[in-house]
């Protein structure tokens, strides 16, 4: 069952005097399941972020419709069930907290939906749990490192017990271990809550283990398909400007040389096709 459903969407930013218009999205479609996990790839300026803001009701299509579990983005008088249900995690986290306790700041959007404080209890430790940060639940966020406070950023909109995670860029700012904390975290939730993840990324290696892989560019939806159909075609991904992952850059190059390698795995699974293999 689909829980996101995008129908012919476009969206252009105005300048101030409406004269000029920026293309942000044109004409684009797309149904995201239940419980899957897509990534969107695509350069700076291909559209993804505001389709995310699109999906989230931040932004209002100019034309075409988005449902978020049956409910229209555009329907202003639902607008809180969409935000219920779609919670999102952006670039920097240090513009997600409100409070100087950690455990305050995971509470923070429960109180803001009348959850009940018994409840707010229950979701906060839970969500520090989820995320492994419940033994930092009475520190202050701003001495975490990047990869801590992303985790927390996360908590925070898993307290508000959303179906569907959208991460936005959410790892460009983090280096390597934080980037693979935040990602770990983010399958945890995939695979172990059955939550609905988009992660929009340009991290060509954290795409690898999606379930699907979207491609954009100028704001068109250019490809779908599993991570072996996108990385088999090395000429798409260098018109949309983006590299193959090292695993694939790999796999094509032993390819080619006449060993039989999946296209489309992650390192470690590379590894151990190419023991098997030779």
């Amino acid at each position: 069952m689909a829980i996101i459903e995008i129908e012919g969407v476009s969206f252009s930013y105005k300048s101030s005097d409406e004269e000029q218009e920026t293309v942000g999205v044109k004409d684009l479609s797309l149904s995201v399941e239940e419980g899957e996990f897509i990534v969107l790839l695509g350069h700076n300026g291909s559209g993804k972020s505001t389709l995310a803001k699109l999906i989230n009701g931040f932004l209002t299509p100019d034309a075409g419709k988005i449902t978020v579990n049956g409910v229209d983005t555009a329907d202003e008088e639902h607008i809180f069930d969409v935000r219920s249900t779609v919670g999102m995690v952006f670039q920097n986290p240090d513009n997600q907290m409100v409070a100087s306790i950690i455990e305050d700041d995971i509470a923070f959007g429960c109180e803001n939906l009348g959850v009940p404080p018994d409840e707010i209890r229950r979701r906060v430790d839970w969500a520090l749990e989820t995320v492994g940060m419940f033994d930092r639940k009475d520190g202050t966020p701003f001495k975490l490192s990047g990869g801590q406070k992303q985790r927390v950023a996360i908590a925070a909109i898993l307290a508000m017990m959303p179906k569907v995670l959208i991460l936005d860029e959410s790892t460009s700012m983090l280096d390597p271990d934080g980037r693979r904390e935040v990602l770990e975290t983010v399958r945890k939730l995939n695979k172990e809550y059955n939550m609905t993840v988009v992660l929009i990324t340009h991290y060509m290696d954290e795409a690898v283990s999606a379930d699907r892989i979207g491609v954009m560019k100028g704001g068109e939806l250019i490809a779908l398909g599993s991570p072996s159909e996108i990385f088999g075609q090395p000429e798409l991904l260098k018109n949309a400007k983006l590299e193959l992952p090292f695993s694939t850059a790999v796999s094509v190059g032993l390819k080619e040389k006449g060993i039989p390698v999946r296209i489309g795995l992650t390192d470690e699974m590379l590894v151990e096709e190419i023991c098997r293999s030779l």
